[in-house]
């Protein structure tokens, strides 16, 4: 008997089955290779994507020491390295499902075919070997559906895992290198500490110059007035 007759002769449960299955094995499919495909993408901007997050925060982190600019970056990495692992591990809940319960659902499917089958038999009263045999062998067809259903979803989980893997690894190694330039970086000194700092240095300079005048006016006061009082007495 070829699957046309096997679907003939298949109720309502064993139809629905099929369904489910067909359903999850189309899921796990489309869920996989778009997955595959945007780990491997998100694994090639994801350094480029770290270094831009530093430099948007190059104003929070001016005026501020070593420590702070530290905690800063530290925080603002740890937002973005969950950002990916979130969007990294879409679709992966998909995948495990299909991969773990595809082969029981098409395990019931065979022991409902099975069931059905020997009650035929039973009810017919015509028990032998071809008549218990072609039934069962039928009612097997739902295992290996099952089974071909989960095959492909865990090849895909497994690969995407190991895709994530590896972008969590170099992104957490760019962290940690972004990290360390950016505590010791220097080049993050506030414009406006720098301006005042120049014109408390300027006016510093002006009242030391003004002191200097001060007291040249000075001396040249007691000398005109020594010069008057010898004056006099002559």
């Amino acid at each position: 008997m070829d699957f046309a007759s096997y679907w003939q002769l298949s109720d309502m449960v064993t139809k629905g089955l099929f369904f489910i299955l067909l359903v999850l094995s189309l899921l796990s499919w489309v869920t996989g290779i778009i997955r595959v495909l945007q780990s491997r993408t998100l694994a090639n901007q994801v350094a480029d994507d770290l270094s831009q997050a530093i430099q948007q925060k190059r104003s929070a982190l001016a005026g501020l020491d070593a420590a702070a600019r530290r905690l800063v970056t530290e925080q603002a990495l740890l937002q973005h390295i969950g950002r990916y692992r979130y969007n990294s591990e879409r679709g992966l809940p998909i995948l495990g499902t299909t991969a773990a319960i595809a082969p029981f659902i098409g395990l019931f499917g065979t022991v409902w075919g099975i069931f059905h089958a020997l009650h035929n038999i039973g009810v017919s009263g015509q028990a032998g070997l071809g008549q218990v045999a072609g039934p069962v062998g039928e009612a097997l067809i739902m295992t290996g559906l099952g089974i071909a259903v989960a095959i492909p979803a865990v090849v895909f989980y497994n690969l995407a895992v190991r895709t994530n893997r590896t972008v969590m690894y170099h992104a957490n190694d760019r962290a940690h290198e972004l990290l360390a330039k950016t505590a010791e970086s220097t080049d993050y000194q506030q414009p406006v500490v720098k301006s005042q700092m120049a014109a408390n240095t300027s006016a510093n300079s002006n009242v030391a110059a003004t002191n200097v005048n001060t007291g040249k006016q000075n001396v040249a006061n007691q000398n005109t007035g020594y010069q008057n009082s010898a004056t006099s007495r002559s």
